[in-house]
């Protein structure tokens, strides 16, 4: 969850280290400092983002070819400046930043104590990197290998960077279960927990394995070893990361940027997948699984938060368009389970950064159950990616603000595409009925323009009505519900207002205790099979006093007559309605967030990425 960048070369390495910082904050903002080596070793870390730690460093000596930064989201300790990484060992000597959980901290720390070792922070992290330089002046080994015996004892998850004092002309990376990534460039290192700290500098990266320990050198060597001693070959790989889509491009946050995107992404995630002149869809990550995939018996989706609203849409699309079963499992809960997997399932997992720590743990368990086990990512080369047998990348570009949204729409996008084809392959959907789905499928990101156009100024209206309330409740049915669950969640995350998502029907049968004149109700009403019902929910809770805000689809007037407010959404097929439906619940987040002076991009206590249990 925290953000991990570093660098070794002849550049001078603090301005690369907080930009890297500023770019990856999005993994976490607790704290953030780094260390640097120029003779003596640096260390400046402060409580709070990394403002905080550029205004503390403003008349300190950050001299250095050699450095290593973080940001952090704590687990093991509170935000503040001991806690705060870079830590290091009894003496000084070794430095470490992490990104991860050691599971056995408390087990190794007990023993270090006995050693006579003191510590002056509460994480785990402080004990790794006594315990590599316990290892290493008991044995008077390089650094390099400090490190790699040492995490032999870590149990747990880890990215790691360590720097040596009396050795400064290395950097060691090491992981497991946490991502990291090496920048290759001309003469100099950069690490990162991701690409977005290094695209900068160079666009060549090598993704370290796990159980991997690289070493950098600033005479431009990179040596690889396994934790078992074992040399190993890194393989380059070039990214295609442009740095405009890191800024926000003269929005005023990321997370409306990436709203506004949405068009594009969707467009870009059906590109040369999607022929609507001729009616057809052809994702290449199916291809080579296909058959297993027609005849599979059964559908486990997992996901977290808002990954998971997207399977559960899914759920309908799948079971509706290609009358396959369908699961939808939290990660979390599917891995700590004894769940029934067999080899005819297919089990598909959703995540935006590809490094969700309970989504792997969940397929590792699948993958041994001998299931046919398919990722949707956005990240390339991340490490679902790489461990599932197949899978379709959503390239709906960064997500930098927190709370998601042009990842959702990507993941809905990329799923309805398979459910189109499984439910052609699978003879559920004849030709003309596909070719009919196909077509108003390409027409949605010229939809989305169109509506990102004509409700902004209401929602606007309605935000400045709204943003005092204390609660809130969502409504939907259908293909809808999951979207009434995921606009409950945007609210939730950046304005801190309570809300909660149900499906209508289930109003009556505890929420609707809860609704008053003070009550505000979003109910998406644009789904044609259930449309009395809906009209029947929102006359329930008017009838006690309720506040209705209704999204409805262009045109009508039957719920423009009762509703206090209404949203109109462009007309479309109704399995592609949550990818219209979502879009002023985002904005409607957005705003109400802004006008209670949250901060929209960062919100308190959570990250972007969790790769931590």
């Amino acid at each position: 969850m925290c953000g991990i960048v570093a660098y070794i070369g002849s550049k001078q390495a603090y301005p690369i280290l907080i930009k890297g910082l500023q770019r990856l904050e999005y993994r976490g903002y607790d704290s953030a400092g780094v260390a640097l080596l120029n003779g003596d070793l640096n260390i400046y870390k402060k409580k709070g983002k990394v403002a905080e730690l550029q205004n503390f460093t403003k008349d300190k000596n950050v001299e250095g070819h050699v450095g290593m930064g973080h940001t952090r989201w704590a687990t093991h300790g509170k935000p503040d400046d001991i806690n705060a990484h870079p830590h290091t060992g009894q003496n000084g000597r070794v430095v470490v930043i992490h990104n991860g959980i050691i599971e056995n901290y408390a087990v190794l720390k007990s023993a270090l104590i006995k050693l006579g070792h003191t510590f002056k922070s509460e994480t785990d992290t402080e004990v790794l990197a006594h315990l590599i330089e316990e290892v290493q002046q008991r044995d008077n080994l390089v650094i390099e290998e400090a490190v790699r015996q040492a995490l032999t004892r870590a149990h747990g998850a880890y990215a790691i960077v360590v720097m040596d004092e009396q050795d400064p002309g290395k950097l060691v990376a090491a992981r497991k279960s946490s991502p990291l990534v090496i920048g290759v460039g001309k003469n100099e290192f950069l690490v990162g927990s991701d690409a977005t700290p290094i695209v900068e500098h160079t666009n060549k990266v090598v993704y370290l394995q796990d159980e991997e320990v690289a070493t950098l050198t600033l005479d431009g060597e990179m040596h690889i070893k396994t934790l078992r001693n074992e040399e190993a070959t890194p393989t380059i790989h070039q990214i295609e990361l442009e740095i405009e889509q890191l800024e926000k491009g003269g929005y005023d946050y990321f997370m409306l940027k990436e709203i506004f995107e949405q068009p594009v992404t969707v467009e870009e995630c059906m590109r040369g997948r999607l022929n609507n002149e001729e009616g057809w869809v052809r994702l290449g990550g199916m291809e080579e699984h296909k058959m297993r995939m027609i005849h599979a018996d059964r559908m486990i989706i997992l996901g977290c938060g808002t990954s998971w609203h997207a399977g559960m849409i899914a759920e309908y699309l799948f079971e509706d368009l290609a009358r396959l079963p369908v699961e939808v499992e939290y990660a979390s809960e599917f891995r700590y389970r004894n769940p029934v997997v067999r080899e005819r399932d297919v089990v598909l997992a959703i995540s935006q950064s590809g490094e969700t720590a309970d989504t792997f743990a969940a397929l590792e368990l699948a993958k041994e159950r001998n299931a046919l086990t398919y990722g949707i990512v956005n990240v390339v080369g991340s490490s679902i990616a790489r461990l599932t047998h197949s899978g379709s990348y959503i390239h709906v570009g960064p997500e930098i603000g927190v709370a998601s949204t042009k990842a959702f729409t990507g993941q809905v996008t990329m799923l309805t595409m398979m459910a189109l084809v499984l439910g052609y392959e699978r003879g559920y959907l004849p030709k003309s009925r596909y070719q009919e789905l196909v077509q108003e499928l390409a027409l949605i990101p010229g939809k989305m323009e169109r509506l990102l156009q004509s409700c902004q100024e209401q929602v606007k209206y309605i935000s400045e009505e709204f943003k005092d309330a204390p609660n809130a409740l969502y409504l939907g049915r259908g293909y809808n519900f999951p979207v009434a669950l995921e606009g409950a969640l945007k609210l939730k995350e950046i304005s801190y207002i309570h809300a909660e998502g149900y499906p209508a029907a289930e109003m009556k049968h505890g929420p609707i205790a809860l609704i008053d004149e003070n009550m505000p109700v979003f109910v998406i009403a644009t789904n044609l099979s259930a449309y009395d019902k809906i009209v029947s929910n929102i006359q329930e809770v008017k009838a006690r006093k309720g506040v209705v805000v209704a999204l409805v689809t262009e045109g009508d007037q039957v719920i423009k007559r009762i509703a206090d407010y209404t949203i109109e959404i462009p007309d479309t097929l109704e399995p592609f309605t949550p990818l219209l439906s979502v879009i002023p619940l985002q904005l409607l987040a957005y705003h109400i967030a802004l006008l209670r002076g949250c901060d929209v991009d960062q919100p308190r206590n959570l990250a972007k990425s969790v790769t931590v249990e």
